[in-house]
């Protein structure tokens, strides 16, 4: 999963920094991650898994770092949450 995600994140991140330099802690805000870009990031996982992200995932701390992607993704995922 987190493959798909740095893949993701390499195209729809707009990152200021290379997604290999980044761990699955690293701040992607810090990082260069922008509010449209992860917008355009969330679009592309919600196609990639088959999901929608729910409201209460939609803040900065969901998207805040691979890891905490990859743990909503698992989240929704393993409850077959489609909403």
């Amino acid at each position: 999963m987190n493959e798909a995600i740095r893949q993701a994140l390499e195209e729809h991140g707009r990152l200021a920094v290379s997604v290999d330099t980044l761990t699955g802690a690293s701040d992607l805000y810090a990082a260069g991650l922008t509010s449209f870009a992860a917008v355009q990031l969330m679009l592309a996982l919600e196609e990639k898994f088959d999901i929608e992200f729910p409201d209460r995932m939609l803040n900065r701390k969901s998207w805040a770092s691979i890891d905490m992607i990859a743990s909503c993704i698992s989240e929704l995922k393993g409850k077959g949450v489609a909403a």
